[in-house]
């Protein structure tokens, strides 16, 4: 097994008033030729937006984005006159193929929100823009993996143009889990959202991520204290 731990502080930054954002891989200003991307998952940002703001109609082309609300709701409109809104609990996917425009802004006018924002290089390019989203409970997710992104359709999950699955686990203190990838080539970026774990004599606290390749077809995680993690799972090679 090989590994790849990305400490939560050391992750790039931009503050434009509004917005605050966090980045795992390089990213706007943001450049670490260390961190352009894990395998096929290229960008995970991790984003807090002030009341009424967000971002502009902007274009996205050939990429598979995911959105993870964790607090508050965003609302999404695109070109194809979609109006939606996403909240906590909510798992969002944007298969932009040839194109698409969009805008996301915070619904609330007196809480922030804050999602995590996630790309991954799609397997079949140029294909018709697709969007989905789904409610997941906390109680599906206690002290198991509940797979929220998969390739597969019959899945009870949202569906990505990629050979790629996304596990939520809220696990309790002492809980141990074990990891089955789905294929060999694959690696895993898990990624804390709450508390602190271990994997693979890593110790990982808040926002902390570890890229685990190249196992034996799975590994365990221990939770150390009461812990939400998000683990994504991709090729390593296109």
């Amino acid at each position: 097994m090989k590994t790849i731990f990305h400490s939560a502080k050391e992750r790039g930054f931009n503050s434009f008033g509004w917005l605050k954002s966090y980045h795992s891989f390089s990213f706007g200003k943001f450049n670490d030729p260390e961190k352009m991307n894990f395998g096929l998952l290229r960008v995970l940002n991790d984003d807090h937006v002030e009341q009424s703001m967000g971002f502009g109609t902007h274009g996205h082309a050939n990429m598979e984005i995911v959105s993870i609300p964790l607090t508050g709701a965003l609302r999404h409109k695109d070109s194809t006159g979609r109006d939606e809104i996403i909240k906590s609990g909510d798992v969002q996917i944007m298969s932009v193929g040839s194109g698409i425009q969009h805008s996301e802004y915070n619904e609330s006018k007196e809480a922030p929100v804050d999602f995590l924002q996630i790309w991954v290089f799609p397997k079949l390019e140029d294909i018709e823009p697709r969007y989905e989203q789904k409610t997941f409970s906390e109680a599906q997710k206690q002290d198991q993996f509940l797979t929220v992104v998969s390739p597969d359709p019959s899945d009870d999950a949202i569906t990505i143009n990629q050979d790629a699955w996304f596990s939520l686990a809220n696990l309790s203190e002492g809980k141990t889990l074990d990891y089955e990838l789905h294929g060999k080539e694959n690696g895993v970026y898990v990624f804390v959202l709450e508390g602190n774990i271990e994997v693979a004599e890593q110790v990982l606290d808040k926002r902390d991520a570890l890229g685990v390749y190249e196992t034996e077809g799975s590994f365990n995680l221990d939770a150390k204290s009461d812990s939400k993690i998000l683990l994504i799972e991709v090729p390593m090679k296109g």
